[in-house]
C-alpha cells in the first residue's frame, strides 16, 4: 500500500490561487501588421479632429452671432485700398468689434469674404454682430447722402455748390451748358466724383425733358425741347409759388403767340451777369433798354438759351400752360401775383401794389434816381416798375401812370426791382 504525500494545510486564499500561472496569449500576427497600426492612428486623429472641429464650429458660430460692443448706431469710413487687417483695426478702433481683432479676421476667412470686402462709408447698427458687420461690408451697403439742388440755379451756381460739399471728390472739368441739369434731391455715397454727379443730373434732365416734351400741349408755340427749357427757365425765375407756374407760363405763351415782347426782368439780370445768377443790386433804368441777347425788353421772342436750370414742375407747367388769355401779371403784395388780360386792369393792380408799398415804406429812404422802381409785367421800357407786360401797340402807356414792367417776383417791402 502506497503512501500518500502528507497534506499540508493551506489558507483559503492560497487554496484559491492557481499553482501555476498560465502564459499570456500570443499576440496575433494581424494586430502587429503596420498597416493596422497606422490605420488605428489615423482613425484616432480623425476622431480627435472631428471633435475639435465641432467645438471650433460651435464657438465660431456663437462668436459670429453674438451681439457686438456698439452702444448705438455708428457711421464708420473704411478707406480705399484697406486690407483685411486694416479694416479690422478700423472697426476695433471705432468700437464696432471687440478687442479680439483675430475673431474678425477668422470670421472673414471662414466666410470666404476676404476678396469681397469693399471700402466706403458704412452705418453699423447698435450691437451689430460679426456676421452683420461683415455682411454689410461685403454687400457694399454704403451710406447714401441726400443732396438737394434747388430749382432756378444757374449751372455755375450748381457747380459752386458741389465744390463746397465735402462728400464729393475731384473737380468739375467744365461747367455744363445752362439748362442741362435737373434740380432735384439726389443720393450719393461719400467719395462720388463731382463729374459723376454732373453726369447723373444731366441724364436725369434728358429723361425728364423727353417725357415732358412727349406730353406737351399740341398748341404750345415752341418748336423744340431746347425752347421748352428756355421758357421754363424764365417761368422758374418769375415765381416761387407752385400753383402759379402754369399761369405765369400761360402769360408768356400768350405773348409769344401775339408776338409781344416777353419783358422778363430775370432775363435782364442774366444778360448782365451770366452764370453768376444774381446782380447784387436793383436793376437800373438804363439797363432795361441796354442791348443784350438775353434782354427780353429789347429782343423779340425767346432769348438764345436758358437763364437757369428749371425744375420738373416748371417744365411741366411750360409744356402744359393754363388755358387763359392773360397777358400781364404783377406782384399782389402777398407773395403771389395778380393776372390780367387787359393793360388797363393791369395798371389798376400796379396802383394797388404801390399803395400797399407806400403804406409799408413810409419810413424808408427814397430809391436812387437811377434805380428802377418796383417790377411788373408788361410796360414800356421807360416806364416804372412791378410786373406788367408791354401793352399792345394800339394801347400806349400813359407816362403819368408810370406802368410797371414785366418781370421779377415783386417784393412789397423794397421799392427797387427785386432780382431773383
Amino acid at each position: 500500500m502506497s503512501e500518500r504525500p502528507p497534506i499540508s494545510p493551506r489558507s483559503p486564499r492560497a487554496a484559491l490561487e492557481p499553482e501555476q500561472v498560465p502564459p499570456p496569449p500570443r499576440r496575433s500576427e494581424r494586430a502587429r501588421n503596420p498597416f493596422v497600426v497606422v490605420g488605428n492612428a489615423i482613425i484616432t486623429l480623425l476622431l480627435v479632429g472631428m471633435i475639435g472641429a465641432g467645438a471650433a464650429y460651435y464657438y465660431g458660430r456663437q462668436k459670429l452671432e453674438a451681439p457686438g460692443p456698439l452702444q448705438e448706431d455708428k457711421v464708420v469710413n473704411i478707406p480705399a485700398r484697406a486690407g483685411m487687417a486694416d479694416i479690422a483695426d478700423v472697426l476695433q478702433r471705432e468700437g464696432v468689434i471687440d478687442n479680439n481683432r483675430w475673431a474678425f479676421i477668422g470670421a472673414v476667412l471662414a466666410m470666404k469674404a476676404r476678396s469681397e470686402l469693399k471700402p466706403g462709408e458704412y452705418s453699423f447698427q447698435k450691437s451689430a454682430s460679426l456676421r452683420d458687420v461683415i455682411g454689410t461690408i461685403v454687400e457694399g451697403k454704403v451710406v447714401q447722402h441726400s443732396v438737394t439742388i434747388p430749382e432756378g440755379l444757374t449751372s455755375e451756381q450748381i457747380v459752386a455748390r458741389l465744390s463746397d460739399n465735402d462728400i464729393f471728390a475731384g473737380s468739375v472739368r467744365e461747367v455744363p451748358r445752362e439748362g442741362t441739369l435737373l434740380p432735384e434731391t439726389y443720393k450719393f455715397p461719400r467719395g462720388t466724383t463731382r463729374d459723376q454727379v454732373i453726369q447723373r443730373m444731366q441724364q436725369a434732365q434728358k429723361r425728364a425733358l423727353a417725357e415732358i416734351w412727349e406730353r406737351r400741349s399740341p398748341d404750345v408755340p415752341l418748336r423744340s425741347p431746347d425752347q421748352l427749357v428756355t421758357l421754363a427757365s424764365i417761368v422758374e425765375k418769375e415765381t416761387g409759388k407752385p400753383d402759379e407756374r402754369s399761369r405765369v407760363a400761360a402769360v408768356f405763351v400768350n405773348r409769344l403767340r401775339q408776338k409781344i415782347k416777353l419783358q422778363s426782368d430775370p432775363t435782364i439780370i442774366y444778360g448782365l451777369v451770366g452764370g453768376k445768377g444774381t446782380l447784387g443790386r436793383p436793376i437800373k433804368r438804363s439797363e432795361i433798354s441796354q442791348p443784350s441777347p438775353y434782354n427780353t425788353y429789347v429782343i423779340d421772342g425767346l432769348p438764345p438759351g436758358p437763364i437757369s436750370n428749371p425744375g420738373r414742375a416748371s417744365l411741366e407747367a411750360t409744356a402744359n400752360p393754363a388755358r387763359t388769355r392773360d397777358l400781364y401779371f404783377v406782384a399782389d403784395g402777398t407773395g403771389g401775383h395778380a393776372f390780367t388780360e387787359t393793360y388797363d386792369q393791369h395798371q389798376k393792380n400796379v396802383a394797388k401794389l404801390r399803395t400797399m408799398e407806400k403804406q409799408i415804406q413810409n419810413d424808408t429812404v427814397e430809391p436812387a434816381d437811377d434805380a428802377a422802381p418796383p417790377a411788373a409785367v408788361g410796360a414800356p421800357a421807360d416806364a416804372s416798375p412791378t410786373a406788367a407786360t408791354k401793352p399792345p401797340p394800339k394801347k400806349p402807356a400813359k407816362p403819368a401812370a408810370a406802368p410797371a414792367r414785366q418781370g421779377a417776383a415783386q417784393s412789397t417791402t423794397t421799392p427797387p426791382v427785386v432780382q431773383q
